[in-house]
């Protein structure tokens, strides 16, 4: 069974730090890109940021950029999104998402597999 499960959220003060990781199981993610998104209650889900898997590029969302990393460790079979300096907007829930072929987008749409999703709290 293919399965992307999200882990790493939670509670955090405002500039603090979390690191989200995303597991597969059930296939190897070295063929797929891997897209990160969010969605905070009564918004659209906005995508964060995206990983290729053919050259390891990415991509971020103006809102994120230079806060926020992703990278991938395919032997773990896992993705990453480190997230610096967080900011109280950034309260949502983070999915992230497995899409067929090398190339990453940010289109929700152009991804084949999620995962359950996990909370992320920014408040003091």
């Amino acid at each position: 069974q293919l399965q992307l499960v999200e882990s790493g959220g939670g509670l955090v003060q405002p500039g603090g730090s979390l690191r989200l990781s995303c597991a597969a199981s059930g296939f190897t993610l070295d063929y797929y890109a891997i897209g990160w998104f969010r969605q905070a209650p009564g918004k659209e889900r906005e995508g964060v940021s995206c990983i290729s898997a053919s050259d390891g590029s990415t991509y971020y969302a103006d809102s994120v950029k230079g806060r926020f990393t992703i990278s991938r460790d395919n032997a773990k079979n896992t993705v990453y999104l480190q997230m610096n300096s967080l900011k109280p907007e950034d309260t949502a829930a983070y999915y992230c998402a497995a899409r067929r072929g090398f190339i990453a987008t940010i289109s929700a749409r152009d991804y084949d597999y999620w995962g359950q999703g996990t909370q992320v709290t920014v408040s003091s």
